[in-house]
């Protein structure tokens, strides 16, 4: 795959010998202005990799924190289209950092599955994770994205059977998202056991780097997982410290915690 940003990334991370840090956005919260502002002021505070969201309706997969930035951007008539549009218009600026989309299945799969894969080529994004779609039924999405170089990352979770693990294995590329806890999306105060299961599950399954996601909120958190894992990613954490913050505060708030997990603070 040419120019691809995620191999690139995760190789300098396995060569700085340090953990990786993927951090979790939804698009147009609390607008899209402040997405615009916050990708390139997150990238230089030390994340390695921007996962951003297309707003849905219904996130079974989220907690309440991230549930609250789908509403709100919702609120305010945020579209897949002013999605992509935002990526399209923040993608110079973070030259070198991988865009990770993560949505539900039902946006893309109304959007038409080769013109949904188009538009992600135009827009500069490196991967997607349909949150909802079992590997097993990936092919056509694979098919239409494969060709216009991007990844399609797998999410597995800790009831993911032998077998799921290695179909997502045999059709991910990129890296493997694996979810550390059964459920909903949210902060907790300890990375659960289970995670470090799947991962040497996975691991048995590919050599992809693997990510850990799902209730990591601390350095401590992030440091724990990357002994086994490449990358942590948090969301809910970050989430919630933009809910806090006033707008006019919003970046520089959420650019100190991320420094903070990054261990440059």
């Amino acid at each position: 795959m040419s120019n691809d940003r995620i191999k690139a990334k995760f190789n300098a991370i396995a060569a700085e010998g340090r953990p990786g840090l993927i951090v979790y956005l939804t698009t147009g919260f609390p607008d899209v202005e402040a997405t615009l502002e916050l990708v390139p002021a997150l990238a230089e505070a030390g994340a390695d990799a921007i996962e951003v969201s297309i707003p849905f309706s219904d996130p079974l997969a989220d907690g309440p924190v991230i549930q609250e930035s789908s509403f709100r951007a919702l609120e305010k008539g945020v579209t897949p289209e002013d999605c992509l549009k935002a990526f399209a218009q923040v993608r110079d600026q973070v030259p070198d950092t991988p865009l990770i989309l993560m949505t539900y299945y039902n946006p893309v799969f109304t959007y038409g599955l080769d013109r949904f894969a188009g538009r992600l080529e135009e827009c500069g994004i490196d991967g997607v994770i349909p949150v909802d779609l079992p590997a097993e039924e990936a092919g056509p999405l694979y098919e239409s994205c494969a060709p216009r170089n991007v990844h399609i990352v797998p999410l597995l979770a800790p009831t993911s059977t032998d077998e799921s693990i290695r179909t997502a294995a045999g059709i991910g590329s990129g890296f493997i998202y694996c979810v550390s806890v059964t459920g909903i999306t949210g902060e907790r105060d300890q990375v659960s056991d289970r995670g470090f299961d799947l991962l040497k599950r996975v691991r048995a399954c590919t050599d992809l780097p693997l990510t850990v996601g799902f209730g990591i909120s601390r350095r401590e958190h992030v440091v724990a997982v990357c002994r086994e894992a490449q990358a942590a990613v948090v969301g809910s954490a970050l989430i919630r410290t933009m809910l806090e913050s006033p707008r006019d505060e919003l970046v520089e708030r959420a650019s100190n915690f991320v420094a903070e997990l990054a261990g440059r603070n």
